[in-house]
């Protein structure tokens, strides 16, 4: 019989959730953990990719899939000067900029460069970054802010760190009882709320991350005081808040799908009256009642219901990102996982922490996994029902949770988008076009077009034939640094190299000193469960 059979069932459910909540991005160090790699490394920068806008490159003789929606176009050239594409057109108009790299394409098809918009672990320095870059990911959305993701955003920028673009949430703010223990900022009162908000701005946040467990009277202040400053709002759907209200006071997005099941169901006001008469005192207990609402919620779909509930996210601009990666390594086995490739990449220490969470909160029975595995194809249906109906949708993994990998998972993403019912194409521009136009960086990313930034990724075949081609990466081009394959080889070599290397400063430790995952459920509920199988 399997130790795990010993792990109470609403301790999995619990450790299931706090890693939806980007409880990985918690185990990074609260600093970057080393010094910035040597200039003979290729995660060093490259002088041609300079931030003075030197030097120029010539993509000749390309397939481009500009990411409007445009039908690919064939032999088109995409001049490149620093780190603005500056041209697009028929190879025999294109200009020549003197001394300029030309690269023969011929048969290769360009993207725009991808946004992974649910990421984590960054501060994980030689891995993440990198790994993020070499996999077409040239930005993400940082879902947690600590102080070190705005060091490395700067040392990224300035060309000292090969590294995605950066736009970096807050701390996690919840409610007075939260199950994250000390990790998020607490707020109880309506002026703590707004002192939340304020800090949040102080430090550089450039939107708020809200969590599970902030009470419903407090969601009003916490908007008011954030639109006065100008920072979005985002971040899981409030239990305790009904999905239109959460739109209405001007939530921006919703992670994971949190609330869905519910805000769609005929059963709403019955489950939600459960929420609402159960007082959060035993956090396993109190999670697992929500877990199981939402999963009975699912089996009480109403049209009629939800089509009113996206024509209110639709008018106030509430966009999901479903984050399919990580849901999918939820419902599964742990075994489903162990062999995974890809995991040469991750740190040991790392590696261990992943498998220590699985293992408290994977699906273990036949019964168990039978339950996960329906109530994930049922959040597939409802992620393609949102994008049927017009609704808001982005792509983003929770890189860094237990077995979501950085830039690799985002091809995981796009394919579960398209098993979800999206065109391929949609699901592209999930992850460029309306990630940019989410962002408000639709004049300078997401797309392929003069003026704007040369994010672009270089691909073997056709994605819109088969969306499972945007993982044949030829080349990569971020900030004008072009990647080809050896390169984009000799920094998967010094990644591997990294994770191998027992001095790198694992993201989950056994101090607290300096962790802010101290105390965190996810760095100490695993280990009690697994001591106690």
């Amino acid at each position: 019989m399997s130790r795990i059979l010993s792990v109470p069932a609403g301790r999995r459910d619990f450790l299931r959730g706090v890693s939806l909540a980007g409880a990985a991005a918690a185990l990074a160090p609260a600093a970057p953990p080393a010094a910035p790699a040597p200039a003979a490394s290729a995660l060093a920068p490259a002088p041609a990719a300079s931030a003075s806008g030197e030097g120029a490159t010539v993509l000749r003789r390309v397939t481009l899939i500009d990411g409007t929606g445009a039908p690919p176009r064939p032999g088109v050239t995409i001049v490149i000067i620093g780190e603005r594409i500056t041209w697009t057109g028929p190879g025999h108009e294109a200009p020549r900029p003197r001394s300029a790299r030309v690269v023969d394409l011929n048969g290769k098809v360009v993207i725009p460069g991808l946004w992974d918009m649910h990421a984590h672990g960054s501060l994980q320095e030689k891995i993440a970054p990198p790994l993020y870059v070499v996999n077409g990911v040239t930005g993400i959305r940082e879902m947690m802010g600590l102080p070190g993701h705005h060091a490395l955003r700067a040392r990224i920028d300035r060309g000292e760190v090969l590294g995605p673009r950066m736009v970096i949430g807050s701390g996690l703010i919840d409610g007075p009882v939260s199950l994250l223990g000390p990790l998020p900022v607490k707020v109880g009162t309506e002026a703590e709320a707004r002192q939340a908000v304020r800090d949040a701005e102080a430090g550089g946040a450039d939107f708020l991350k809200i969590y599970s467990y902030l009470p419903r009277d407090l969601l009003p202040a916490l908007a008011d005081e954030a639109a006065k400053l100008g920072l979005p709002v985002d971040g899981h759907l409030p239990y305790l808040v009904p999905m239109e209200e959460a739109a209405r006071l001007g939530q921006r997005s919703i992670e994971h799908l949190t609330g869905l099941t519910l805000a769609t169901s005929s059963r709403e006001p019955e489950y939600r009256g459960r929420l609402e008469s159960t007082p959060i005192t035993d956090p396993f207990a109190w999670y697992a009642m929500a877990r199981d609402l939402e999963r009975r919620a699912a089996g009480s779909y109403d049209p009629a219901k939800a089509r009113r509930l996206y024509a209110e996210l639709i008018r106030a601009g509430t966009w999901h990102t479903p984050t399919l990666s990580v849901l999918e390594v939820f419902s599964q086995p742990i075994d489903a996982h162990t062999g995974d490739p890809r995991l040469k990449y991750i740190p040991a220490a790392d590696r261990r922490q992943w498998l220590t969470t699985l293992k408290a909160a994977a699906p273990d029975t036949p019964e168990e996994i039978a339950r996960e595995r329906r109530f994930f194809r049922q959040l597939l249906t409802l992620t393609g029902r949102l994008h049927r109906a017009r609704a808001g949708l982005l792509g983003g993994t929770d890189s860094y949770s237990p077995f979501v990998f950085p830039g690799f998972s985002a091809h995981d993403e796009l394919s579960l988008l398209v098993r979800a019912g999206l065109s391929p194409m949609a699901a592209l521009q999930a992850m460029t076009r309306d990630a940019a136009r989410f962002l408000g960086r639709a004049a300078t990313t997401g797309t392929v077009a003069p003026g704007k930034l040369a994010d672009l990724v270089v691909l073997d075949a056709d994605p819109l034939a088969d969306i499972r081609n945007v993982r044949r990466i030829h080349a990569v081009m971020t900030r004008g640094r072009y990647l080809g394959p050896r390169e984009r080889e000799r920094i998967l070599t010094e990644v591997e190299k990294a994770a191998g290397n027992p001095a790198v400063i694992p993201a989950a430790g056994n101090s607290s000193a300096g962790n802010p995952s101290a105390g965190h459920p996810a760095a100490q509920a695993a280990p009690a469960a697994c001591a106690c199988r």
